[in-house]
């Protein structure tokens, strides 16, 4: 004898709606009208009166409409731009050359310097922001940095 023949599940289907006979007939166990009697009806995120899960967490943050996107370059980047060969920036550094060569998204509109890393070559940046510690440390190198106001 196999396995497989004394193992097997030969429960039947329950068939609801099929008669009053049946034990499940009528409103097929679905008790009388309303949303949860009808077919093809579920009610999203009830948890049965438990406080919904959308609602137990706390609510963060918001997404501001006037959002200007900054490109954000810190000196370690900006030195390694410069190392590369394949870049031809000498002495002029801005937000129009690096989306030209392609080093950052064109849809960023303004241009912020940060002070991470170190910078070795004397540079011109023009940028619409920078940090005290970029401007130090770009100064030191025999740079210059030109704030832009718009």
């Amino acid at each position: 004898m196999e396995l497989n023949s004394l193992t097997k599940n030969n429960k039947k289907k329950i068939r609801v709606g099929r008669g009053i006979g049946s034990g499940r007939g009528k409103t097929s166990s679905r008790g009388h009208k309303g949303q949860k009697s009808r077919s093809g009806v579920a009610i999203k995120s009830f948890e049965g009166g438990q406080m919904p899960l959308y609602r137990r967490l706390p609510k963060r943050g918001f997404k501001s409409i006037k959002k200007e996107s900054t490109a954000i370059l810190n000196l370690s980047k900006i030195q390694s731009i410069l190392d590369k060969t394949k870049n031809e920036i000498k002495k002029n550094l801005d937000l129009k050359i690096l989306k030209e060569k392609k080093l950052i998204n064109k849809k960023f509109l303004k241009l912020k310097i940060l002070g991470s890393g170190e910078i070795k070559n004397n540079i011109e940046i023009s940028a619409h922001f920078a940090s005290k510690q970029a401007l130090n440390k770009i100064e030191k190198a025999g740079g210059k940095i030109s704030i832009i106001k718009k």
